[in-house]
């Protein structure tokens, strides 16, 4: 969109020009001032700062138009959702991404980060829709990443009770939820990350680094305000992502599609909500298996009859065909035992879709051990 108004207003300034050059002598065609005709090119309004990153306040660097609270995004700041989503205790999420003109993200892999420029910005709002007792929504947090020169820094943006502003803290903190999921109540005391705990999942070499902008995780259609399009095309036509993808991409499915083969839609969840830590140079590379959409095909990567490197009673293997009870992955998604639940952080309650999903595909598996 912005390319395109772009181009608009330069046509209209080539047009004024043409327009304007007649005889300056001719008083029944007199000089028309260009400056009178003159269409600004459109830019946003976001604040970028990098030296004084991060700003005291989620509302001053102009992201949102209006309410903030509704996140109705402003010129430049485009929505994004991935494919299959990272669970945390239920909460929703609007994700957005912000460029600076004339700069552009390239493709490196399609399992690889999307190569971002110096200046973009990753938006992330997590919110609950029915919050009780008033069955309200409520925003808790809007989570910031600002790539530098020196590469990705954080900052986290608590809101307040009235939803009208979010202020900056790394400190960590919980809330206390209540809310209906799917016309059942529940309860979370809702984890606030620290600057430590982001960093925990979101590295690399103990480099901070995003998690879902992947082209596998984006390359599907979305319902933005003029359209639905595929999200990479998207960005390619907003002049955010150089046109130079591959014409087919190992893409993941969502995990909640039951059209789509049980075990791409395991992988597909472990992917976003496990691999992250389980890959090389990450939190849990020690761990014998490595969660990343392109490795998880191979089942020794996936934990299939493969020993667990941390004991816990009545457990036989990290995956255990045709036996849930006795496998380890299946028992750390189950439970909400900190010293034993997995993914280490985000979750306090059990995803209980997600368990069945997993519990469903281990008694399925045909798969003999030694």
């Amino acid at each position: 969109m912005i390319k395109k108004l772009r181009k608009i207003a330069i046509l209209a300034v080539i047009t004024a020009i043409l327009f304007s050059c007649s005889d300056d002598n001719d008083p029944t065609n007199p000089p028309t001032s260009v400056d009178d005709d003159y269409i600004p090119i459109p830019t946003s309004p976001v604040v970028l700062d990098a030296d004084n990153f991060p700003f005291d306040n989620l509302s001053d660097y102009n992201f949102f138009d209006g309410e903030m609270k509704d996140q109705t995004p402003v010129l430049g700041v485009i929505p994004y959702e991935p494919i299959s989503a990272l669970f945390t205790d239920y909460a929703k999420k609007k994700r957005f991404i912000w460029m600076p003109s004339d700069v552009q993200a390239t493709y490196a892999a399609d399992t690889e980060l999307i190569d971002m420029p110096v200046g973009t910005f990753l938006i992330k709002t997590f919110y609950y829709e029915n919050v009780q007792p008033s069955n309200a929504p409520r925003i808790v947090e809007t989570r910031l990443m600002l790539k530098k020169s020196s590469g990705w820094e954080f900052a986290d943006y608590v809101w307040n009770d009235e939803q009208t502003e979010a202020t900056f803290s790394l400190d960590g903190s919980f809330t206390n939820i209540d809310f209906m999921q799917n016309g059942t109540p529940k309860n979370t005391n809702y984890r606030i990350p620290s600057d430590v705990e982001c960093l925990t999942c979101h590295k690399s070499q103990n480099n901070p680094i995003p998690i879902g902008v992947k082209p596998q995780n984006l390359n599907s259609m979305y319902d933005y305000v003029d359209g639905t399009k595929n999200q990479l095309q998207k960005l390619i036509d907003e002049g955010y992502l150089e046109d130079n993808l591959p014409t087919t991409i190992n893409t993941v499915v969502n995990w909640s599609d039951e059209t789509q083969p049980i075990d791409v839609r395991v992988r597909s969840y472990i992917d976003i909500n496990c691999a992250h830590c389980h890959q090389e140079l990450s939190h849990c590379d020690y761990r014998p298996v490595r969660f990343a959409f392109d490795e998880s095909a191979d089942d020794t990567n996936l934990g299939i009859c493969v020993d667990p490197d941390t004991e816990i009673p009545g457990m036989i293997n990290i995956v255990t065909p045709t036996l849930k009870e006795r496998s380890v992955m299946y028992y750390r998604l189950n439970t909400e035992a900190e010293e034993f639940r997995m993914p280490l952080l985000g979750r306090s309650i059990i995803h209980e879709e997600a368990v069945e999903l997993i519990g469903q595909w281990i008694d399925g598996l045909t798969n003999e051990c030694d």
